[in-house]
């Protein structure tokens, strides 16, 4: 196996471990709204204090995404 075969190896396996982040947002997301939905089910007087917190924790947990799927970029195309 040449070096040039195990850097492109090594870059894809880096870049795929990267994107385990991705799949972590998918389940905040998850179980934020659906945290979120349960609660305004049950107390529909605050659902817009319920709904302003959910669109955070959904915002937060979609950056971790981003960054994940940043990373995983840059270990494909700029690391040498």
């Amino acid at each position: 196996m040449d070096p040039q075969s195990t850097i492109i190896l090594g870059k894809a396996i880096g870049a795929g471990l990267a994107m385990i982040g991705a799949a972590g947002g998918g389940i905040g997301i998850g179980l934020s709204v659906g945290g979120a939905v349960q609660a305004m089910g049950r107390n529909p007087d605050h659902t817009a204090t319920i709904q302003t917190n959910m669109i955070l924790g959904v915002a937060f947990a979609e950056a971790v995404a981003i960054y994940a799927l940043v990373v995983s970029l840059i270990i494909l195309f700029v690391l040498s």
